[in-house]
């Protein structure tokens, strides 16, 4: 409609070509708004902005958040819906594809320094509210498994992935998987040990005591996605009592976080599941400890210089943070802000 080809157009999005001013008219005319609301100076690009995707269930819109890493705009589902961690562009053909006819912005763009990142970790609440009341900067989280925040990081969605994956050969945490999975220089920095094991009603009526009571067919599981740590704990402590995946009740019920788990364990979804001690605490239900584990924060080399990435290494190194992170239950902050 604009009359550029689509190689043109995804230039432009990248920021890899600047468009002339007739080509800047054309799309502004095109998509009935202003080149000022399309175009911004770098300094004055907004961080992120919600918006709504307009299909043919207009009772049922897909809400979406759209939010810029290194230059370029990524739009991500807020409610299961719609597209994942793609380029706009892409997350735009997506939907058209689905039927969905337009996007409705929600709100105002927020303009404040920001920090995108992947993880599972539920003490990131704390942490976004102790950098935004305090720092002014805002993290954009959005709950993926270890694997999927390593990858999701490698294709440059995110500022910062949290982990939790063992490498068996080596017995070392996290440092193995991202050599593995980023294909780029990236720092690693400690944000806690936790607690990890099985979640289980208060008073634990079904005595579970390991993951060999998870064999007995009066036990029902709720699981993590693969690619979790959680999963990859419950796979490992499988294997090693020699049961088989498939006789376990519940393995292919998968939830979305540790908060997934104990919401199911408490509304009696399922007997149990493996999270972190927190969730357990915060629900009111008991916990059987598998083991601890160290979780990461993975930064990308080349946004160490960000200042809202300086602004985050400092915030890990005051006692306020390590305080409120380990009165959540479970939790050693002595690593919190240290290299791995």
């Amino acid at each position: 409609m604009a009359r550029i080809s689509r190689q043109s157009y995804s230039a432009i999005e990248d920021g890899a070509s600047t468009p002339s001013t007739e080509v800047a008219l054309r799309l502004a005319r095109t998509l009935d708004t202003t080149v000022e609301a399309l175009f911004q100076l770098p300094d004055e690009l907004p961080t992120r902005v919600d918006a709504e995707w307009l299909g043919p269930r207009p009772d049922r819109p897909a809400r979406a958040r759209m939010s810029q890493v290194g230059g370029r705009v990524f739009a991500r589902s807020l409610d299961g819906a719609g597209p994942r961690g793609l380029p706009l562009a892409d997350a735009l053909a997506s939907l058209e594809a689905d039927g969905n006819v337009g996007v409705r912005l929600l709100g105002e763009r927020s303009r404040r320094q920001s920090l995108v990142g992947l993880g599972c970790d539920p003490a990131v609440t704390i942490l976004s509210a102790g950098l935004a009341q305090e720092r002014g900067v805002e993290v954009i989280a959005t709950e993926a498994g270890s694997i999927q925040a390593l990858e999701g990081l490698a294709r440059g969605e995110a500022h910062l992935a949290g982990c939790h994956l063992i490498d068996e050969e080596t017995g070392l945490f996290n440092l193995p998987w991202v050599r593995r999975l980023v294909p780029f220089p990236c720092t690693v920095i400690g944000f806690a040990v936790w607690e990890q094991g099985l979640v289980v009603a208060a008073g634990n009526p079904l005595d579970i005591g390991s993951v060999a009571d998870l064999a007995r067919p009066t036990v029902r599981i709720v699981n993590r996605a693969a690619g979790s740590g959680s999963r990859a704990l419950l796979d490992a402590e499988l294997r090693r009592q020699g049961i088989a995946s498939e006789t376990v009740d519940g393995y292919g019920h998968e939830v979305s976080g540790h908060l997934a788990v104990a919401e199911a364990v408490a509304g009696g979804f399922a007997d149990t599941g493996v999270a972190v001690r927190a969730v357990a605490v915060a629900y009111g239900l008991d916990f059987v400890q598998l083991g601890e584990e160290r979780y990461d924060l993975v930064i990308p080399n080349h946004f160490l210089d960000l200042p809202s990435v300086a602004v985050l290494l400092d915030y890990l190194g005051g006692r306020e943070i390590r305080t409120q992170v380990e009165a959540l239950g479970g939790y050693d902050s002595a690593v919190m802000g240290m290299p791995a």
